[in-house]
């Protein structure tokens, strides 16, 4: 793994420089468009033939059996089930919290002003398959969807040879799904925001994916909400010379293991524990399942930064704003506020990032490549809308009137202002 010793200032350029080499390129955005329009053209006629020649499925039926579920659900490893409801209990708890309901105001004579509260009323899940099965992934997003009071819930994932995973479809059946599609790419994204004879078109779609189906959520937002622009994995870790050099390198490896892009990044104003770190993901390579992947995300994408002091490795990791920020560090606590932008924070040494992957609670569904200067973590709040209301009596509109009417005036807007007059009018 590269360690970068130079000065802060051209450390600041440097990690730039690397996020801006994940940028969509312009034949991935044309290719997605190609296939948005088919989809929206051809419903699920174009959807099949996407799925024959991207994933070689040959699909019937779009729609997942309910008793294929139900049948993987009673057929589940009962140490996988307990995990999975250990999990479900967790982010249930913990986005529970973030229920929010609306309000009315009634201090001004005459006036009442409020607001509701409203779930949306379909949401779709893009839940990844090729590589890796990810059934937490269901929880994190169906669990605050239902909280939220979404409706209709569906699910779509990419087809299988030998069927989809039953752990996926076990975590969907637990989490409170509808329904699910066999369906993945930029496909599904055209399915869910469009609308198929099978699929119904939903107000949001959320989950992370590859290039493609991060692409295609980009485009076909402002027909649909989408969650955020998720791109490749990333760990940011700021340590010191205390931190264990072997769980350091294992925590990046960790994120390095999902995706050739995804970024491991440490962080730290110790040489030498740039140095053993380096080492120690050499040597955890070398026995790692998913080494041809790792070992790429590192070579490319990862780096150890030696700074000066932790003051400049707070202000390089704000910077980067990464998806997951560990900070290996004695009193870890003390230091969250010189957190500004990170998706979720991990404190201390045994809060090592898989933790937030699957059980702790907040979700992992998270800003990446630099957005978490602007983007949350997905939370009920993503699943619900606000709507506003007034009501005014004559006396409490007088008392307003020249203010509405001179504010109209000033923007040029004559109509705006005759209709409050017009109230006025013998």
């Amino acid at each position: 793994m590269q360690i970068l010793n130079d000065d802060f200032k051209t450390l600041q350029q440097q990690v730039t420089k690397r996020q801006q080499q994940t940028a969509n390129k312009p034949e991935i955005e044309a290719a997605v468009a190609d296939i948005l329009a088919a989809v929206r053209e051809r419903g699920d006629a174009a959807v099949k033939e996407y799925e024959a020649k991207f994933d070689q499925v040959e699909l019937d039926d779009l729609k997942v059996p309910q008793a294929t579920i139900d049948a993987a659900y009673e057929a589940c490893e009962p140490k996988l089930l307990d995990a999975l409801k250990l999990a479900k209990r967790n982010i249930t708890s913990y986005h529970e919290k973030e229920i929010t309901h609306g309000f009315i105001d009634a201090e001004q004579p005459g006036v009442i002003r409020g607001q509701k509260v409203l779930p949306l009323a379909a949401v779709g899940l893009y839940v990844p398959g090729g590589t890796a099965a990810y059934p937490s992934t269901i929880l994190m997003s169906a669990i605050p969807a239902k909280l939220a009071g979404v409706d209709q819930v569906v699910m779509v994932t990419p087809p299988q040879p030998k069927g989809i995973n039953p752990a996926v479809l076990t975590a969907a059946k637990l989490a409170g799904v509808d329904a699910i599609y066999q369906v993945g790419g930029a496909q599904a994204i055209a399915a869910l925001a469009y609308g198929t004879e099978q699929i119904p078109q939903v107000d949001k779609i959320m989950g992370p994916g590859n290039i493609f189906v991060a692409t295609a959520k980009k485009q076909v937002f402002g027909q649909v909400d989408i969650d955020m622009i998720a791109g490749p994995s990333e760990i940011g870790i700021i340590a010191d010379a205390g931190a264990e050099p072997d769980q350091v390198a294992a925590d990046l490896l960790s994120q390095a293991e999902h995706d050739r892009l995804a970024r491991p990044m440490l962080v730290t104003d110790s040489q030498a524990l740039a140095t053993k770190v380096a080492a120690a993901i050499e040597k955890r390579l070398q026995t790692l399942p998913r080494e041809e992947i790792a070992r790429a995300s590192v070579d490319d994408q990862g780096f150890i930064a030696v700074v000066a002091n932790l003051d400049q490795a707070f202000t390089l990791m704000n910077q980067i704003a990464p998806e997951h920020l560990e900070i290996q560090l004695p009193e870890p606590m003390t230091y969250l506020n010189q957190i500004r932008n990170a998706g979720s924070v991990f404190l201390g040494r045994e809060a090592s990032e898989p933790l937030g992957d699957y059980v702790a609670g907040p979700n992992h569904i998270l800003p990446t490549a630099g957005s978490a200067r602007f983007f949350s973590p997905l939370g009920v709040e993503a699943f619900v809308k606000r709507t506003q209301f007034v009501q005014y009596t004559k006396d409490a509109l007088s008392n307003e009137k020249d203010a509405i009417t001179t504010l109209a005036r000033v923007e040029g807007l004559e109509g705006h202002a005759r209709a409050i007059e017009s109230r006025f009018e013998d």
